[in-house]
């Protein structure tokens, strides 16, 4: 019998419901997360990943790595982005 961490459909599903978490609290803290646990359940899916629970966790924290890393370069702080207040909101 197959583990439950051996089955694709588990990782796609950790990562819709990472993905579902990302939009009740955003700011790209799920969402890399998400991307990886899609990852590793394709490559489970094709055969790459699941023999090893600790070979599979590690490339899932490598793969949501690279996926956060990708999102804040891609979607993240930019340059001169910091706003500047210059007058307070309970002034009229």
């Amino acid at each position: 019998m197959m583990e439950y961490w051996q089955m694709p459909w588990v990782w796609v599903l950790a990562g819709v419901i990472l993905a579902g978490a990302e939009m009740l609290i955003p700011g790209f803290l799920f969402l890399g997360f998400a991307i990886g646990a899609v990852l590793v359940g394709v490559l489970i899916w094709i055969g790459l990943l699941g023999n090893s629970i600790a070979v599979t966790l590690v490339v899932f924290a490598v793969l949501s790595i690279i996926a956060w890393l990708a999102l804040r370069k891609g979607m993240g702080v930019r340059k001169g982005q910091t706003k500047l207040w210059d007058r307070d909101i309970n002034e009229n």
